[in-house]
């Protein structure tokens, strides 16, 4: 990960540093093996938290309704998707959204499965 602080002034008046950090897959999934475990968070600011969901074929996805509207980015692998009483084929490339305290899961796992998970506001 690259953190870089910037810096930026308007009318004169300087603005607090944001930070802005920067992520490779690659990297986020070394520190997923590393801790063994099938999540792990890379982000949290108040507004939003970020993190790296991967489960192996034939997994069962144990997650429980959440507090936070979440999205899901699929960044490999192949699995249906269940929201309430819709289900969805989803495979790389796949973007997904569930409202706060819609129940859902992967299931039916073919392909390993790696998602980028976004919870907004931070996960609870």
């Amino acid at each position: 990960m690259v953190e870089r602080e910037i810096a930026g002034a308007i009318g004169g008046a300087s603005l607090p540093e944001p930070k802005l950090s920067l992520y490779t897959i690659g990297e986020l999934e070394q520190q997923r093996a590393k801790k063994q475990k099938p999540y792990i968070e890379f982000l949290r600011v108040p507004a939003m938290s970020g993190g790296l969901y991967v489960l192996a074929a034939g997994a069962t996805d144990l997650q429980r309704p959440h507090h936070e509207d979440e999205m899901y980015y699929v960044i490999r692998g192949e699995a249906r998707f269940r929201v309430g009483d819709d289900d969805h084929a989803v495979s790389a490339g796949s973007v997904l959204f569930v409202a706060a305290e819609v129940a859902h899961h992967f299931y039916d796992i073919t392909e390993e499965l790696a998602v980028l998970v976004f919870f907004a506001p931070a996960e609870s």
